[in-house]
């Protein structure tokens, strides 16, 4: 399998997985111009997608799906709290029932050579889910958009070669920042975001020998910063399991382009935008 973060961020979230037979999109949360050009980036067309998979409706996660939906009539799969929320804030009525696929938490959903598994996540929406994707004994997984993980997210994500997972914001810079009182208490809350340090102990969980790239994703423009992410989740790596060297490739995926592509089994490879893993540096998201 192929995958590459298109967007990434609390203004926008576009992941895209495909193979040779195969191409999905986990959430289209950026416009149908930043899609179309992250896919082309990495040779991919748009009309070839099979699928967009959506996670919950939250606009940073739906925010393109009614005019890709127009333009290239891409189905869309969602849990029913997710395809309502996407029918209610479509005004132009773009997306209609025939677009639309009902999925279930825990039930597989095959679509040509992948196997996606929604699974349950706690985050302030209708119905939300996680994914993991599998193909040919090969297994991708993402967490982000949860304010708590428990075994039952660690028993989904096990044996994913890359992860997408939430490393949302610091939360010093959290609690000293502008944000109103009560969208703090929401993203601390368990239906809100996972901090930094969570995201550096769900990995400590979710390590194995196979694990060869990790994304970390979501960031808050506002209460984060893609240098101190990398640090912290590095940090609770060494306190929590004495790993000074990492034996997988850690990024950040970007806000504004386009991640590197890598591949399951150990490869990647270079976009016009996408760079190496450290490339994040040169930009802020």
């Amino acid at each position: 399998m192929q995958i590459c973060s298109i967007a990434s961020g609390s203004s926008g979230n576009c992941i895209y997985i495909g193979d040779g037979d195969s191409r999905i999109l986990i959430d289209a949360g950026v416009s149908r111009k930043r899609i179309v050009d992250g896919l082309k980036s990495i040779h991919v067309s748009p009309e070839s997608l099979d699928a967009i998979f959506v996670t919950h409706e939250h606009t940073d996660h739906i925010q393109g799906i009614p005019m890709m939906t127009k333009y290239f009539h891409v189905p869309i799969y969602g849990t029913a709290g997710t395809l309502d929320g996407i029918r209610q804030k479509d005004s132009k009525g773009l997306v209609t029932m025939e677009h639309l696929y009902q999925v279930y938490a825990d039930r597989p959903v095959t679509i040509g050579s992948l196997e996606v598994t929604p699974f349950h996540m706690s985050h302030d929406a209708a119905d939300p889910v996680c994914y993991t994707v599998e193909a040919s004994g090969h297994k991708v997984g993402m967490a982000t958009d949860l304010g708590v993980y428990d075994d039952y997210t660690i028993s989904h994500l096990e044996g994913s070669e890359v992860i997408l997972l939430e490393a949302n914001h610091d939360i010093s810079m959290l609690e000293t920042g502008p944000y109103p009182y009560s969208l703090k208490c929401r993203i601390l809350s368990e239906r809100g975001h996972l901090s930094n340090e969570d995201a550096g102990e769900l990995l400590c969980r979710l390590l194995h020998d196979d694990l060869k790239y990790i994304f970390l994703a979501h960031l808050s423009k506002e209460n984060n910063y893609p240098e101190l992410a990398y640090e912290a989740v590095k940090c609770k790596l060494w306190e929590e399991l004495g790993m000074n060297v990492l034996p997988f490739d850690l990024s950040v995926a970007k806000r504004d382009k386009p991640s590197k592509l890598v591949l399951t089994g150990g490869n990647e490879q270079n976009t016009e935008t996408g760079q190496l893993s450290m490339d994040f540096l040169e930009s802020a998201l």
